[in-house]
């Protein structure tokens, strides 16, 4: 099997502009340009261009043509993919400077998706982030051997490239997301094993809840610092802000009023919880002021001074607020926090020059030290009356961080309150079926007049009868409304519609039919029935599904080498089941394959869990390129980027195979030139040849 080498560009300095994903979205755009005349010029590109972000969006085609113009003589040139680059990366910087966009810090927290446009660091980050990892990664039994990293240097990109050290801050920041068992811990890894952890580690910082859109494998592999420490913060801000939720902490009722505003509450996201949270407690310390937000507001340390002297009057200093200095409150205010042993993440500076990242990091760990909060048996007794919604809680869940995963304009911080307007719902079903929308008619946010977000999510449920979605008494009004079964009925059917969508696209396979429940039951079970397995599906609801046992012969299907048996349990107690279904979702992940569910998904059957599952095992083995799948029992792995950016690369899969039938038998001299071509790229993997040879489109095999 090959390795995966990527788009190579033969400038360095422009290679180095743009990640793995962002190259191969690039190019595909690039190609079906090229396609519509059988060349591409610069005059071409003005109107051609109109496709793509920011440049598309932003520039009108009399202003790109006015620009391209002033930069070129001859618009007769022909456009090249590495010219093409060239071109875009003007008009982007052009198109920002007309809208006065200004590049977020690449570490900016979930609110969007890292981008390599600001290719600088914090270092003030970038050593709390250290100090962080070196405290709870310290002990582990696997990198103790490398911690505590030293934050002055670039120790920390250097550890973390094998994949290892991200993987396992992912299950400090959500216990038991990756099983680590899945983890490949050797002490020299070869490339497939370290692209697998970092495959792993995407994957499953997607289902936590990080936005990884412009992040691949490639970046990891080449160390790109600001995308990695963008990662990391993201991880550890999910573990900061774990504890403000009523489920973790059911003192919070304590902000509210009465019942009527727990709902509320529930709804909002942590950040804006910590808010209200410190706001509470600065009342009682007389404090008048309201702090919006974790920047401006704290920077004169006047807030912290009387937030720590309610929550630990026994370390509280006179002078503290006496000091007119700011710098100097800000030093006094980190003594008493380090007096409550809470000094971490931020020195007195950071404070003064208003670091939003290292603030919120700060009030957070403060908060999981000492909230300050009474056990009220009166309040908490809220909780009770609400209604049990575990299982709309977990889709929930699932449908939200599955949005988040297509870098929509919006983070979702909770699908029945982000989505009432229409306009995130809107962005999604044209990811999932692009063009179907009608933007003339759309509204986008801020709407103040109600009956504009009416007028967006009646688009919404219209294009959702166009997609055949069952929509029977569902009106705009309810998404408006936040009726919540409603909602998750709609958003099962357009995530189940962009599966199979993704299905279909691979036209090869299923000779452009619409792809059926049942064809995805069909194929999981002649798969397994292919591999010698007894293990049989009669539904996505079937029982018997629930030891995990169907789910590990079907992966090891389509990969012999995924699946360790001797780490599989019997499934029979509660216990070995919920194992062996932590086990395949990892196990899942670190192929490809892009999921949302958790373990008790499978263990208590969820039958639409079940049927994402099943087709996304699918959709990654059906990419894969015939020989890789002929040739299960090779020691190295096809390396597969799906799970970055699935529609990225959509347009390039390499399309062989047959879902429902037998492949076309083979000639011997065809097999003989597949097997040439295989040990060919064996060799040259990782040397940047083959992507040379496919230019230039002359391999050359030598016996």
């Amino acid at each position: 099997m090959s390795g995966y080498v990527g788009i190579i560009v033969s400038d360095p300095s422009l290679q180095n502009q743009f990640t793995q994903v962002e190259l191969r979205s690039l190019k595909s755009h690039f190609m079906s340009m090229r396609r519509e005349s059988g060349k591409l010029t610069l005059r071409d590109l003005a109107s051609r261009m109109s496709r793509l972000k920011v440049v598309g969006e932003n520039l009108t085609e009399e202003e790109r043509a006015s620009f391209i113009q002033d930069l070129y003589q001859n618009l007769d040139d022909e456009v090249d993919f590495e010219f093409f680059l060239k071109v875009y990366l003007k008009l982007h910087a052009h198109a920002n400077a007309r809208t006065g966009t200004v590049a977020k810090n690449s570490s900016a927290f979930l609110k969007a998706a890292t981008t390599t446009l600001l290719h600088t660091i914090s270092e003030p980050e970038k050593a709390s982030y250290v100090a962080h990892i070196n405290n709870y990664l310290g002990k582990d039994d696997f990198l103790k051997k490398y911690l505590p990293v030293d934050s002055s240097t670039n120790d920390l990109f250097e550890i973390a490239k094998d994949g290892v050290l991200l993987c396992k801050l992912i299950n400090v920041a959500v216990p038991g997301t990756i099983d680590e068992r899945a983890i490949n811990t050797k002490r020299v890894l070869n490339p497939w094993e370290r692209n697998e952890n970092h495959t792993l580690c995407l994957n499953s910082a997607k289902a936590i809840g990080c936005t990884v859109v412009n992040i691949g494998t490639q970046d990891f592999i080449e160390g790109r610092r600001h995308l990695m420490l963008g990662l990391i913060s993201q991880i550890i801000k999910i573990q900061l802000l774990a504890d403000l939720s009523l489920k973790k902490t059911p003192q919070l009722v304590e902000l509210v009023d009465d019942s009527k505003d727990v709902e509320e509450l529930m709804s909002l996201p942590p950040e804006k919880i910590l808010l209200r949270w410190m706001n509470f407690q600065l009342k009682k310390a007389g404090y008048r002021k309201i702090v919006t937000n974790f920047s401006s507001d704290v920077k004169d340390a006047e807030a912290y001074a009387h937030l720590l002297n309610v929550l630990a009057p026994e370390y509280s200093n006179p002078s503290t607020l006496a000091m007119k200095d700011h710098f100097g409150r800000a030093k006094l205010v980190l003594e008493h926090a380090d007096r409550m042993g809470c000094k971490r993440y931020l020195t007195a500076k950071d404070i003064v020059e208003g670091s939003p990242n290292l603030n919120l990091a700060f009030v957070a760990h403060i908060f999981q030290h000492r909230n300050g909060l009474s056990t009220q048996t009166k309040q908490i007794s809220f909780l009770e009356t609400l209604p049990d919604d575990t299982q709309i809680s977990r889709e929930e869940r699932a449908f939200r961080f599955w949005m988040n995963s297509l870098g929509n304009s919006t983070y979702i911080d909770n699908v029945f309150e982000d989505l009432r307007n229409g306009w995130v719902l809107l962005e999604t079903l044209e990811k999932v079926s692009p063009g179907i929308v009608n933007w003339k008619i759309a509204n986008k946010p801020p709407i103040k007049l109600p009956f504009r977000k009416v007028e967006n999510c009646n688009q919404v449920v219209k294009i959702g009868k166009q997609l055949k979605f069952s929509l029977v008494n569902i009106a705009g009004n309810d998404i408006v409304q936040g009726n919540k079964k409603l909602i998750l009925a709609y958003l099962w059917q357009l995530m189940r519609c962009n599966i199979l969508q993704l299905l279909k696209n691979l036209r090869f396979h299923s000779h452009g039919k619409e792809i059926t429940d049942a064809d995805i039951l069909k194929w999981a079970n002649t798969k397994v029935r292919g591999a010698g397995r007894q293990s049989h599906m009669e539904s996505f609801k079937d029982r018997s599904l629930s030891d995990g046992i169907f789910f590990l012969e079907l992966l090891s299907s389509v990969q012999p080498r995924a699946v360790n048996w001797s780490l599989v349990t019997k499934g029979v107690t509660d216990e070995e089941k919920k194992m062996n279904a932590t086990y395949i979702i990892s196990i899942a992940r670190k192929l490809g394959c892009s999921i949302f569910l958790l373990p008790e998904d499978i263990t208590e059957v969820n039958q639409k869990m079940i049927l994402t599952l099943t087709a996304s095992i699918m959709y990654w083995f059906l990419k894969q390129p015939v020989e890789e799948k002929s040739n299960g029992t090779s020691d190295s792995e096809t390396i597969s980027n799906s799970t970055v950016d699935d529609s990225a690369s959509e347009s390039s899969l390499e399309e062989n195979g047959n879902l429902f039938g037998p492949e076309e038998p083979r000639t011997p001299a065809v097999s003989e030139l597949l097997q040439c071509l295989v040990r060919a790229n064996q060799r040259f993997a990782g040397t940047g040849l083959i992507e040379k040879k496919r230019r230039e489109k002359s391999y050359v095999c030598n016996s």
